[in-house]
Parts: C-alpha cells; structure tokens; sequence
C-alpha cells in the first residue's frame, strides 16, 4: 500500500498576510500584536520576522493586498455589470453594497488604518495609492462619459464613496450604497 499523498499547507508568507488580514479587519491594527498574528497562522515569530522586518511591514501587506483584492474585483465586474460609463459608475456603488451586506463588514480599512494612524506613518502612503486608484477610477469613467469636469465630479463622486462606506459601518441598517448611487446618477444627470 502506498503512502497518502502529502497536502501542501500554504507558505507562511500566505498564511501570515491572509490571518494578519482577518485580524487587522476584525479588531484593529493596535489590538493586534504579531504573537497573535504568529500564533493563529500558525508560524513561528521567526518564520513571521524572515517576512515582515516589522509589523509595520505587516500591516503595509495587509493594505496592499486589500488594495489590489478590490482592484481586481472591480476590474472583473465592472464590465460584466455596465454597457455605458455612467452604469459602470452606478455597478461601483453595487459592488460596494454587496459588501456591505457581507458578513463581518467594518468598514473601509483604508479610511479605519488613518484613524490609527494618520497621515505621519508608511501606511499613509499606500492609503493615498489606493485613493488614488479609486478617484482615476472614476476620472476615466468620467472622461468616457464625456463629462467636461472630470476632476471635479471624480472628487464628489469618492466623496459619495467614502460617505457611503463611513456610513454603513455606522449605521448598516440603511441602504447607503443606494442613497450613493442615486446621488451620483442625479451629479451625472446634472452635467
């Protein structure tokens, strides 16, 4: 009889970054400490500082892989969900909805990490990286719409983004992601 195969367990890079996910989400980027973040991923601290020099270093794989999780999500959806730029800006506040009704939701973790944080720490950085990629997103929607201001409305359209987010963290009875939509078709329909 031959031995059963071995499964492979993930590495622990992606063990460290997938529980400091959770974690950081869940609770905080100051209730977490790395013995935590070591222990339920089941990895050495060793293994966790041949990784992450610090926990800063950490918590910077944490928002990066948030950052690039959500890019990608949005990129595959929006095309499935909207013909014109002005339904691909609604389906943006859909997506945002969806996860909204998700399970454990706790709001932006980028706008949550500055309210630890703020603006003197590496993670400011790539908060204002993934800002960034949001409000291009918008200006290129934007600009395929034809809408003259684009700088303009893409910084009223993140501000219905952020409301929106912000309030469903504190208030997840009421459809914010909605409210935001209607907002921003009423901003495109005024152009």
């Amino acid at each position: 009889m031959s031995k059963p195969a071995k499964t492979r367990r993930r590495p622990a890079y992606e063990r460290a970054v997938a529980t400091a996910d959770r974690l950081f989400y869940e609770q905080g980027i100051h209730a977490v400490g790395v013995d935590q973040v070591a222990a339920e991923a089941d990895i050495s601290k060793a293994s966790l500082y041949t990784h992450f020099r610090t926990k800063d270093d950490l918590v910077l794989g944490y928002l990066r892989g948030r950052s690039t999780a959500w890019q990608d999500h949005v990129a595959a959806e929006l095309p499935q969900r909207g013909a014109t730029p002005d339904e691909r800006i609604g389906a943006v506040f859909a997506l945002l909805g969806e996860w909204f009704e998700e399970p454990g939701y706790r709001g932006c973790p980028f706008i949550n990490v500055e309210a630890e944080y703020g603006a003197g720490h590496p993670t400011h950085e790539v908060t204002l990286e993934h800002r960034d990629w949001v409000r291009g997103l918008f200006s290129g929607l934007l600009a395929d719409a034809g809408v003259e201001d684009v700088d303009g409305t893409a910084l009223q359209l993140c501000l219905l983004y952020d409301g929106a987010m912000a309030s469903a963290q504190a208030d997840p009875s009421r459809p914010w992601a909605q409210a935001a939509a209607t907002a921003a078709r009423a901003l495109l329909a005024g152009r």
